[in-house]
């Protein structure tokens, strides 16, 4: 009943997210004294069954053709059947859409415990707890889980990966008898490529707030500072409402959540609906013309002046330093 399982969708590929949850439940494994297994559902799993292998102990592949598209019941289905043979203490998921929908319908059919967002897993004796920020990432709370098995979707970019182990994990595809449930299907699905990296993945970004006053500014300013760095835009709910940007761009409680090395925070106030979606930046810079503006508590450097003097200069003394 120690072991551990963590589920993966194929279509994501072997991200950053992935790797973390890979890295959540190897160290949970091991603290427990169980075996880490992966479920990986949907076509084109081997390249993503191969790197996690390299972690868990064992990899089950379920890509017949029903898996094709995402269907949650079929989904749904396949994963109650996996988890009950694996009799499971926790089941992992990462924080796409797909596993928000499915864990609470997993853990109630497990007759297990359902959790989400958490950014840090403790398992001490018997129990297992899980850490979630709350009112906004002001404070964090602790959720003692007292069925078993915990089923929890996590912050996969809030856990370090684990480094590879030299012997594989064996890869195997169970004879499961996959039936397709078309009570919803998928009507048309389009996808979008902005010729950039994800701002999930992005390792360098730029956001912008309210303060920016206009997609003009945002442009002439933040644009050319974003290129310099070679990093990814982002902004304020604020921005994207008022239609200065893209809402693909917005990132906070109710938009993306990133974990950059560096996340340059111009013109926002930094409050703490914000600030929920870029707190595991491993730096932060503030620019601000208020001294008193929250975002001054979170950053690591901060400047207090006007951006429209501050950013060119910045600009001007990182391409003397590129040349």
């Amino acid at each position: 009943m120690n072991n551990i399982v963590i589920c993966l969708f194929a279509m994501g590929g072997f991200d950053k997210a992935a790797q973390g949850l890979c890295g959540a439940g190897r160290r949970l494994a091991n603290e427990t004294g169980g075996k880490l297994s992966a479920i990986i559902l949907g076509a084109g799993a081997d390249p993503v069954a191969a790197e996690v292998a390299r972690i868990a102990d064992s990899v089950l592949v379920v890509d017949q053709a029903e898996m094709a598209e995402y269907q949650p019941e079929t989904c749904l289905n396949v994963l109650t059947e996996l988890c009950r043979s694996l009799e499971p203490r926790a089941v992992l998921f990462s924080n796409e859409t797909y596993s928000q929908e499915i864990v609470p319908r997993l853990a109630h059919r497990l007759g297990g415990s359902a959790v989400g967002d958490g950014i840090e897993l403790r398992a001490q004796g018997d129990k297992l707890s899980v850490v979630r920020q709350v009112y906004g990432a002001k404070a964090n709370a602790v959720f003692e889980l007292k069925r078993t098995p915990a089923v929890c979707w996590v912050r996969g970019r809030s856990f370090e990966p684990s480094e590879p182990r030299e012997a594989s994990g064996e890869i195997s595809r169970p004879a499961l008898t996959v039936q397709a449930d078309t009570r919803s299907r998928i009507v048309e699905r389009k996808s979008e490529d902005s010729g950039q990296v994800r701002l999930e993945d992005a390792r360098i970004i730029v956001g912008g707030g309210r303060g920016i006053g206009g997609h003009e500014l945002f442009v002439q300013q933040l644009q050319p500072l974003a290129e310099i760095l070679g990093a990814q835009m982002a902004a304020t709910r604020a921005a994207c409402d008022s239609g200065w940007v893209p809402a693909t761009w917005q990132v906070g409680l109710t938009g993306k959540k990133v974990a950059p090395e560096l996340y340059i925070a111009i013109g926002l106030s930094g409050s703490s609906q914000h600030m929920a979606g870029v707190s595991d930046s491993k730096a932060i810079v503030g620019i601000n013309t208020d001294s008193e503006a929250p975002i001054f508590n979170h950053c690591r450097y901060g400047i207090v002046g006007d951006f429209r003097q501050v950013v060119p200069l910045l600009r001007e003394k990182l391409l003397a330093l590129r040349k």
